[in-house]
């Protein structure tokens, strides 16, 4: 029987809305703490090992929640996970306010992921549940543009507060708190979407749930998605550190600057591929940010801070492009009842790309320095950009003479199928 509810509420319209500013507002909450990383480690005096550490702990909190929690709201409904993960969320807002230390940073950031995590499957499922009808690329495109505009207002917005505002390791906090806090009461007034099945304990057992007729397609974009957020997680982590040491650019701004201008002009890049071919639009997101990248390694060899600025925006062009073509490829192919799952699976992958190599580079960072480690991450992140990219291509080539050869059985359900099995479950 379907969960979707019928009470008054609000319109599925706001709603839509309200969830899009709540998917965006949980990842500004993520990139937060960013620039505040050098105000603690002034204070704390702890060492660049910890700061990963504290990356770490954020990273490996979020996959947890998302094997474990993430395919949850096809079982119970997206109301109740998004409700409880706004609950962890405004826990993790109280104790980055009260932090006296490393050991209240880490049980936040912890906190933080767990919180992200559950909610990623939730609300990226309900965006695709309440898009309009006669807009079938409106749901891939605000989920895919929602985490990067979070992550660029976050990064941006804290930034300006450390540098200009009182108590900067709170007031940003602050007032998350608040939103949060407000958009938790919301929650019970969003029409439940979901429609429900039973075996949500069984769902808790940490898995890829990734519907078997659309595994061979997610293997073939999942190479594509790690690579994107990898470049994600190369500016995140040691673009900071980059425009400080080698380009010798000061300030709490700066830091905010970088990861500003990679998730802006991903953001734009969407906006501007957003009704364009997916296929093409991830293609032409390998180019550009294996242009980027090289720009960037141009930049440190020379040094040049606005070369290097230049390197940033071109490939967070193809990291947006990137993106948005994978989700627009893969999203559209669940039913309603395997859309967290789905939606979590792809998020695992991302966030494997943003995390494991973000954190490997800043354990080597401590043994063989800045210079080498960003040079050997960026040439590892254009490799497999490379190696997607041609994965892409066979696929598309395979599909093509499966097409001209005669009828063949697809082994993903395309778009048309998709919404005949809608109707019919």
């Amino acid at each position: 029987m379907s969960r979707t509810s019928q009470r008054p509420g609000l319109s599925r319209g706001f709603a839509f809305w309200l969830i899009a500013t709540v998917q965006c507002l949980l990842l500004f909450a993520s990139s937060a703490p960013s620039p505040l990383y050098g105000v603690y480690q002034a204070e704390w005096g702890f060492s660049a090992g910890t700061l990963t550490a504290i990356f770490a702990m954020y990273a490996v909190a979020l996959l947890v929640a998302l094997l474990v929690v993430g395919k949850l709201s096809d079982h119970i409904g997206r109301r109740k996970v998004l409700g409880a993960a706004l609950v962890v969320e405004v826990v993790s807002m109280l104790l980055f306010i009260t932090a006296g230390g490393v050991g209240p940073l880490l049980a936040a950031r912890a906190a933080q992921g767990l919180a992200t995590g559950a909610a990623t499957g939730a609300t990226s499922s309900a965006l695709l549940d309440l898009q309009p009808p006669d807009r079938p690329r409106l749901g891939p495109l605000v989920n895919s543009l929602a985490p990067i505009v979070g992550l660029a207002l976050g990064a941006l917005g804290s930034g300006l507060l450390v540098q200009y505002a009182p108590a900067p390791k709170a007031l940003v906090y602050a007032l998350l708190l608040a939103a949060f806090v407000l958009a938790a009461l919301v929650v019970p007034l969003l029409p439940e979407t979901s429609p429900g099945r039973p075996g949500a304990a069984a769902s808790l057992v940490p898995r890829m749930a990734v519907p078997k007729r659309i595994r061979p397609l997610f293997l073939t974009v999942a190479p594509s998605l790690f690579a994107v957020w990898a470049v994600g997680g190369l500016y995140m982590s040691l673009g900071p550190s980059i425009a400080a040491r080698t380009l010798h650019l000061g300030g709490h701004l700066v830091g905010g600057l970088v990861i500003f201008a990679q998730t802006g002009s991903g953001a734009l890049g969407s906006l501007l591929r957003r009704n364009q071919p997916p296929r093409r639009t991830m293609t032409l997101g390998f180019v550009a940010f294996l242009i980027g990248i090289a720009t960037t390694l141009g930049a440190l060899a020379l040094p040049s801070a606005a070369l290097f600025f230049v390197g940033i925006v071109i490939a967070g062009y193809g990291f947006g492009t990137g993106f948005l073509g994978a989700f627009q490829t893969i999203a559209p192919l669940a039913r309603p009842d395997e859309r967290a799952g789905l939606m979590a699976g792809m998020y695992v992958v991302c966030y494997l790309g943003f995390s494991v190599p973000a954190v490997i580079a800043g354990l080597a960072v401590q043994k063989f320095g800045l210079g080498p480690t960003t040079t050997v991450y960026s040439v590892s992140v254009m490799v497999l950009a490379v190696v997607a990219c041609a994965g892409l291509l066979r696929q598309e080539r395979r599909e093509k003479r499966a097409v001209t050869t005669g009828p063949f059985e697809p082994r993903y359900a395309p778009p048309t199928a998709r919404a005949a099995d809608a109707d019919q479950h």
